[in-house]
């Protein structure tokens, strides 16, 4: 399988863990030509932006290793702009969530911080 077909695959299978879990998706896949971000949900009045990470084995690490500082600082960025772009002025903070198995159901989200 091509590894983005997984990442569709993944980042679809938070989505639904996420809309599971009372949040509304409100976008997914948003990009600018400086940035991206896999997944962005609400739930009450903050705005969640979520890194997905998918890994079919942990042999070289788990999604969640991969969220390295300077991707936390893409992130922050990607964010940002977002909020610029949308007007948002609200609570907002980061998350990443780790997919792995060939099913895609086992999902861990963790909240990165508070902005």
């Amino acid at each position: 399988m091509k590894s983005s077909t997984a990442g569709q695959q993944a980042e679809a299978a938070v989505a639904a863990y996420l809309e599971q879990a009372g949040y509304r998706v409100l976008d997914a896949n948003w990009k600018t030509r400086f940035c991206e971000i896999d997944i962005i949900a609400q739930r009450n009045e903050v705005i969640y932006f979520v890194e997905v990470k998918y890994r079919s084995k942990t042999s070289h690490g788990t999604g969640l290793e991969y969220i390295t500082s300077q991707k936390l600082k893409q992130m922050k960025f990607a964010a940002e702009l977002w909020n610029s772009f949308n007007h948002w002025d609200g609570d907002y903070r980061l998350m990443a969530a780790e997919v792995s198995g060939s099913d895609y159901q086992d999902v861990t989200i963790v909240e990165i911080n508070s902005l």
